[in-house]
């Protein structure tokens, strides 16, 4: 890939047991784009996600992320790098709104510290920038009207743009996705991976997305993986890929 690559793996393994889910996979992701990862079901797809972020430390290989070697980081202080992933189930805090929601991921509140909380002045502008930030960010995903709404009556496109909002507050760079618009409507999931373009080139945010629906998804990547059997079997542009005599055999056919 000819542009920067923030993300890279390097010869990464991950067995349970006698199955080798990922295996030995060397991939790049680059800055500021939009990469999918397609694959069948089983294909090793979220668990490189999860060695990836921390969720699980891998058997073998590397992970770097901006340079620095992060290979069996917990998933918390892989966060604070600014890496996230979302889950293909949003599971937000249901009776608090959709600010509410978002103003728990954020950071750096020294009101939510017992000696800084003593000392009021100290932590009520990073309040008012939190509530900020908070506003800006469900502008750009278009939830700004339903800021004071309880999370359960967003649709389930809005929760997973709430998902993402989330990794925005928590200052995400680059956001891992499992299936972003794998149970929404058609116009719900366009509507969903325009906000994801609109954040790209808006923020520089680099998205990493597990997707299915390939007849919707295709449009807007700029790169994909395509995995079976826990190897990357194929890359390249959308249209190179989707007409990988390997991928059609493995996956679509």
């Amino acid at each position: 890939m000819a542009d920067e690559t923030v993300l890279e793996v390097h010869g990464l393994t991950k067995r349970f047991g006698a199955l080798t889910a990922v295996n030995s996979v060397d991939i790049g992701f680059a800055k500021n784009k939009i990469t999918l990862i397609i694959g069948p079901n089983g294909s090793g797809k979220t668990t490189l996600l999860n060695c990836i972020t921390g969720v699980y430390k891998p058997d073998e290989g590397h992970v770097v992320y901006n340079g620095q070697d992060i290979t069996g980081e917990p998933l918390h202080k892989v966060a604070r790098r600014g890496l996230i992933r979302t889950f293909q189930i949003p599971m937000p805090l249901s009776k608090l709104t959709v600010l509410e929601n978002l103003l728990v991921g954020y950071q750096h509140n020294r009101g939510e510290k017992l000696w800084w909380s003593l000392l009021r002045r100290s932590w009520l502008h990073q309040e008012e920038d939190a509530v900020k930030k908070a506003f800006d960010i469900l502008g750009l995903l278009g939830l700004d009207h339903m800021w004071d709404r309880p999370s359960e009556e967003l649709s389930g496109g809005q929760l997973k743009l709430l998902e993402i909002g989330k990794a925005l507050m928590a200052d995400a760079q680059t956001i891992l996705t499992d299936e972003p618009v794998g149970s929404i409507n058609p116009i719900l999931a366009h509507d969903l991976f325009g906000h994801v373009v609109n954040l790209t080139s808006q923020l520089g945010i680099t998205f990493i997305m597990i997707e299915h629906r390939l007849q919707i998804a295709a449009d807007y990547a700029d790169y994909v993986y395509a995995m079976i059997e826990g190897r990357i079997v194929s890359e390249g542009e959308p249209d190179q890929v989707l007409n990988d005599p390997k991928v059609i055999e493995g996956y679509l056919r």
